[in-house]
């Protein structure tokens, strides 16, 4: 997994209408890239309702949230429109983004290995350098973690 310190690597996906995105797209901007498994499952929607309900702190800070799973883009569409999420969402079906950044691990569940996204949140300062990773994040706690990490940010900056 990619640590605090190292440059955020370059990647372009499409997002839930299939549109392009790039990380590049918000140089100049904090971006809050968080790696969830499966759209449309409770942890998940927990975890984006979370960020959509929180999108007022988030803007205060002109900060750019956006979501990463390895699922189609049909399925992230689904998700974000069922959701009403407020927030871009992007679709990464071959996990090469998720190997970028060493999210793409493998998992057990019911006795069952398999290989899949962790949970992990990076936050990106404006140019583009990974400035806190939280790994293992808890759904209900991803926002208050965040916001408190980019708090900690603005006074270790100030």
């Amino acid at each position: 997994m990619l640590e605090a310190g190292t440059p955020a690597p370059a990647f372009t996906l499409p997002d839930q209408d299939g549109d392009a995105v790039a990380l590049a797209d918000h140089a100049g901007k904090t971006v809050v890239l968080y790696f969830y498994p499966k759209a449309d499952t409770p942890g998940c929607t927990t975890q984006a309702c979370g960020v959509r309900d929180a999108s007022a702190a988030y803007a205060d800070r002109d900060v750019v949230v956006i979501g990463v799973s390895p699922d189609p883009v049909a399925k992230v569409k689904k998700f974000h429109d069922k959701q009403s999420l407020n927030f871009t969402l992007l679709a990464d079906e071959d996990h090469a983004v998720c190997e970028q950044f060493g999210v793409w691990v493998e998992k057990s569940m019911y006795g069952k290995t398999f290989w899949g996204s962790s949970r992990t949140t990076f936050i990106i300062d404006e140019t583009g350098v990974i400035r806190k990773v939280i790994p293992k994040v808890k759904p209900a706690e991803h926002d208050e973690q965040v916001l408190a990490a980019l708090r900690d940010m603005d006074q270790a900056g100030a």
